[in-house]
């Protein structure tokens, strides 16, 4: 006789289904699937009125396990100020956290749509972030000074919340593949796709075209590089960076019909124990928002605010000590119009403070900030604003002096992650040596 199974009993009956649990990094999942496997109850149940038939529990369904990679990176030259702090770090640290970003939109400006997921899939993150010294040196570097830059940018990372267990960080030096890949990619570049690029041209007109060395024109392809070593499937960039991007899909897409189609090549990856796919994954980007507005200069609320600038006030550095930050504040370029305001072409360094203020207490609304402040004379509103940004700085600040101090501890997390990058990008560099016909 059948005994329907109490509620409890069914519970029994499904308790022993798992799920496989993912590691933060799996480097050999690159464009790969796992399957998970469901365990199974105990064959039967007993009742003590009788015995009831075997009731297997439905099975599991086998998920895939899809290894989603991302790369990101900030040259080491200055101190990071507030703007790549907000516009990039602390962007990297929610992701990290969240797998998502807060506010970003593809090419073709339409908001960034992570939400579509396959139940039957599961998604795995793996995060890495390094200094990009290589990028540094397109412009002249005062050697004594690149060292400690390149170790002070990494310890800010991980100080700002970037967590080695759950990201990795790298020196791009410290991965030879970089400068390897860059120059066979330089080979298969046209000269004028880079011709193009809009940010060669502004930087050269500044410094004068007899000045500026080959590296500023070809760093492009130095970071398309970096980021087809890691078959990246999503680039953070900010707006200025949107046409770089555009030319590292390109030039997959020249190198893999190029070099990676036919019989030949085929035969190539044979020989060498390869898979015959192409090279090169072509990165889908990610135009990320700087908290929602772009951090523009103290001294002018119309430019950027730039490590470049000659002008330390221009800027509020991550590190600056409280009374600097202060004083920067104080000093900072305003108008003489009554009250403060959001979004008037005409004030735009009320529109920048405002900003500043927001985005240091990410907690608040727009509308709550407005009404506090929108009375105040600027005497009243720039000492709040000052300790507003201190007390966002301040814990990050205190925790990059302990990890700073420690350099045994900041030389191991480097050698980790420059390891497991290595991992990864030799093997891509081997298949595109491969492809344009090298001996491996």
């Amino acid at each position: 006789m059948k005994v329907a199974l109490p509620k409890y009993m069914m519970i029994l009956a499904i308790a022993g289904l798992s799920s496989r649990s993912s590691r933060a990094f799996a480097p050999t999942l690159t464009r790969s699937y796992a399957t998970t496997i469901g365990a199974t109850p105990s064959s039967r149940l007993f009742s003590t009125a009788a015995e009831v038939d075997e009731q297997p529990a439905p099975a599991a369904p086998k998920k895939k396990v899809r290894t989603r990679r991302i790369l990101s990176g900030v040259q080491p030259t200055g101190s990071l100020h507030l703007g790549n702090y907000l516009g990039a770090i602390k962007q990297w640290v929610e992701f990290q956290n969240t797998g998502k970003f807060a506010d970003a939109e593809d090419l073709d400006g339409k908001s960034f749509d992570d939400e579509k997921k396959d139940e039957n899939v599961e998604i795995v993150n793996e995060n890495f972030f390094c200094v990009v010294d290589l990028h540094a040196i397109t412009v002249p570097q005062d050697p004594s000074d690149l060292e400690e830059s390149t170790l002070a940018s990494a310890a800010l990372y991980i100080a700002a919340g970037i967590d080695p267990e759950k990201s990795k960080i790298f020196v791009q030096s410290h991965v030879p593949a970089h400068s390897e890949l860059a120059w066979l990619l330089n080979c298969a570049t046209p000269m004028n796709w880079l011709e193009r690029m809009i940010q060669f041209k502004d930087k050269a007109k500044k410094a004068g075209t007899e000045s500026v060395g080959v590296g500023l024109f070809t760093y492009p392809v130095l970071m398309a590089a970096d980021i087809l070593l890691y078959q990246a499937d999503r680039v953070p960039v900010g707006e200025d960076q949107r046409q770089h991007l555009e030319l590292a899909r390109d030039i997959v897409r020249r190198f893999n019909g190029e070099y990676c189609k036919g019989n030949p090549y085929k035969k190539r990856c044979k020989k060498a124990g390869l898979p015959t796919y192409p090279v090169f994954t072509e990165p889908e980007a990610m135009i990320v928002k700087a908290g929602g507005a772009r951090v523009m200069s103290l001294t002018d609320g119309t430019n950027k605010m730039s490590k470049s600038d000659p002008a330390d006030g221009s800027r509020i550095n991550v590190l600056d000590p409280p009374k600097v930050l202060r004083d920067k504040i104080k000093r900072c370029k305003t108008d003489a119009l009554p009250g403060v305001e959001w979004d008037n072409p005409e004030r735009p360094e009320s529109t920048n403070l405002l900003n500043i203020y927001a985005a240091v207490q990410p907690e608040r609304t727009r509308e709550d900030i407005l009404e506090e402040v929108k009375d105040m004379k600027w005497g009243e509103f720039k000492p709040l604003l000052a300790e507003a940004v201190v007390a966002h700085l301040e814990p990050i600040q205190k925790r990059y002096a302990e990890v700073r101090a420690d350099e045994e501890y900041l030389r191991g997390v480097l050698k980790e992650g420059a390891d497991a990058a290595d991992a990864i990008a030799s093997r891509t560099l081997k298949g595109a040596k491969v492809a344009m016909g090298f001996s491996v």
